[in-house]
């Protein structure tokens, strides 16, 4: 068995493993244990009564974080014209059309958010197989579809987060980062949470949330308590 680092002493003496935290303990222990050198994002895990594999068990959508992410986000835009250049105004890294669906083909995946105008999805269709897998399919349901990509681009870049429950029934979702103050955090843990509990499917059976978890990149999960939260 691998010996604990000093750090990794100190979290594990911070944690009781089979203790369910209130939300504000858990955000403090969090924290705590965000020692390493650079940032670490604070990550939710919620694993959800669901099978994802069933259409109307499918749990999916999208939250403006109160605070933000704290995260750089890279944006790639489908676009012509007029609207290629709102795009490209709004701080879009990558727009363009059969040119941008060429690269993407070719490679270039260097971005986290993929949007689209309307008009442009016969296009965004042929990249099915590469954008879906990663969840970067533009999405009418999560705004990735509009003729507003000038807005869409913004709310990108200033804290909307997706989620999607994956085959296991997980969703996972970075909500900030270790440097934002403890209510900061707070906050947009329960606006990711509530945006969840919205996003319940209608073929959702028992218990819809069985656990959540709350951890940053190189810190140990600290279990919340679910009946003090919804």
């Amino acid at each position: 068995m691998a010996k604990l680092t000093k750090k990794q002493k100190v979290a594990v003496d911070t944690l009781d493993r089979e203790k369910l935290y209130g939300l504000e303990e858990a955000v403090g222990i969090v924290k705590l244990n965000a020692t390493s050198k650079f940032d670490e994002t604070v990550e939710v895990a919620m694993n959800l009564g669901v099978d994802p594999r069933h259409a109307d068990q499918m749990v999916r959508g999208v939250i403006q974080l109160p605070n933000g992410t704290g995260k750089s986000v890279r944006v790639a835009v489908f676009a012509r014209g007029d609207k290629a250049d709102e795009a490209k105004a709004a701080g879009a890294e990558m727009v363009g059309a059969e040119d941008l669906m060429e690269a993407i083909q070719g490679g270039a995946m260097d971005f986290d958010r993929c949007i689209a105008t309307p008009d442009m999805m016969a296009i965004v269709g042929r990249l099915g197989k590469v954008l879906g897998p990663r969840g970067l399919m533009p999405n009418p349901k999560l705004g990735t579809v509009t003729p507003n990509v000038a807005e869409a681009v913004k709310a990108a870049k200033g804290g909307q987060v997706e989620f999607r429950a994956e085959k296991t029934g997980i969703v996972h979702a970075g909500v900030g980062k270790a440097s934002f103050t403890a209510d900061a955090l707070k906050e947009n843990v329960e606006a990711f949470l509530g945006a969840v509990m919205k996003a319940k499917p209608t073929g959702a059976k028992g218990q819809f949330v069985r656990r959540i978890a709350l951890s940053s990149t190189m810190g140990p999960g600290v279990k919340l308590e679910i009946s003090e939260l919804f």
